[in-house]
């Protein structure tokens, strides 16, 4: 199988990136070390590539109506100009994807869900179209990248006459000029750092990422790979499709309850079985584990106690800031109350853990 390629594939090699497949895309896992792009998005900013991310627009006069009933948060909520963290679930509440939403104008919305599911969600999506409604899939033509860290706003404002200082939490301004190229600029992100992410034409995503590395040198930005982006979101305890949500893990279960909203008018899919969670609670629930034996607790190892199985790990690894043994786990609830000791089964044996509180990392303001 071939593998697909962003716009930005044939820069890789200037900045010494090693590729991998990564669903069915070749991308950066890193260019330098996890560890050293890790700490240079917590301490300075990283530039990542996400291009591989699919973007779907949605148009019409009713596309209001047909949001609210395809997706969990009340996006009735969003004004022009705002963004919007949301899932959109099957009947039974399971995870159709996690993605968000920005509201252009009046009857004119942006999705932007992860690349695994892209063909997946635009099927979904225009299957449970009704009214005046248009779905299309623009991917192709738009690149994405990623800016974060604390250093990020003083970066591309060397690149833009847009005052960034405009642009809150949530917030995007579209048609923002950076040296000559148009941009959609969203001050959001997937690190737990503050950043921008940044939708171009895909003809102009090289130039932009040469732009941005070369003036955020001096103020140590570095190109950033999968490998950190993973440990960076991990850390925040931001969930990944696949892992942390799944068609068989509920928004609710999987701790984004936030961007739920049962109380909202509409009928959205799965609402009954939602809001039936949030109200009573689930059986099961996504907790932090660090470890107490060796070992490293790894994406669908097993968890027990007393030699009963009550859960797997989602989501685990070393963390690269405090070096601990960490991971995500969702465990029968009985067994999530911080402290509760359990075992990890590491390649054959049983190694102690402890539920400790997450997220792992949360930045000072």
């Amino acid at each position: 199988m071939t593998l697909q390629r962003t716009p930005l594939f044939d820069v890789y090699a200037k900045y010494g990136a090693k590729t991998i497949d990564f669903g069915g895309w070749d991308l950066p896992v890193q260019f330098s070390s996890i560890k050293e792009e890790h700490e240079a998005v917590r301490t300075a900013a990283g530039l990542f590539d996400v291009s591989h991310m699919g973007e779907i627009e949605v148009k019409g006069t009713d596309s209001l109506v047909y949001l609210q009933r395809m997706l969990t948060n009340d996006i009735a909520l969003l004004k022009d100009g705002g963004a919007q963290y949301t899932a959109m679930c099957y009947e039974d509440g399971g995870t159709v994807d996690d993605l968000l939403v920005y509201k252009k104008a009046d009857h004119d919305y942006l999705l932007v869900v992860n690349a695994a599911n892209l063909v997946k969600d635009y099927d979904w999506l225009v299957s449970h179209v009704q009214g005046d409604v248009t779905v299309t899939n623009v991917s192709e033509e738009i690149a994405q990248l990623a800016l974060q860290g604390p250093k990020a706003e003083s970066i591309l404002q060397k690149l833009t006459e847009q005052d960034l200082k405009e642009i809150k939490f949530f917030k995007f301004k579209d048609h923002v000029d950076i040296k000559g190229i148009p941009a959609l600029v969203s001050r959001t992100g997937y690190t737990g750092e503050d950043g921008f992410e940044i939708y171009c034409k895909s003809e102009d995503a090289a130039q932009l990422w040469d732009m941005m590395l070369e003036v955020g040198r001096e103020e140590g930005l570095q190109p950033c790979g999968l490998g950190a982006r993973d440990t960076l979101r991990f850390e925040a305890t931001l969930p990944l499709y696949g892992q942390e949500l799944t068609k068989d893990i509920t928004p609710i279960e999987a701790g984004i309850g936030f961007a739920v909203k049962p109380n909202k008018e509409a009928d959205f899919i799965g609402k009954a079985v939602l809001k039936a969670q949030k109200e009573n609670g689930t059986k099961r629930k996504l907790v932090g584990i660090e470890m107490r034996d060796r070992g490293i607790p790894r994406s669908h190892y097993e968890v027990f106690k007393n030699g009963v199985k009550i859960g797997e790990v989602t989501s685990g690894t070393q963390s690269p800031g405090s070096k601990r043994n960490i991971g995500l786990a969702l465990l029968d609830l009985e067994y999530t109350e911080l402290g509760t000791e359990v075992e990890v089964q590491i390649r054959g044996k049983l190694a102690k853990a402890v539920v400790v509180p997450t997220p792992f990392y949360k930045r000072s303001k």
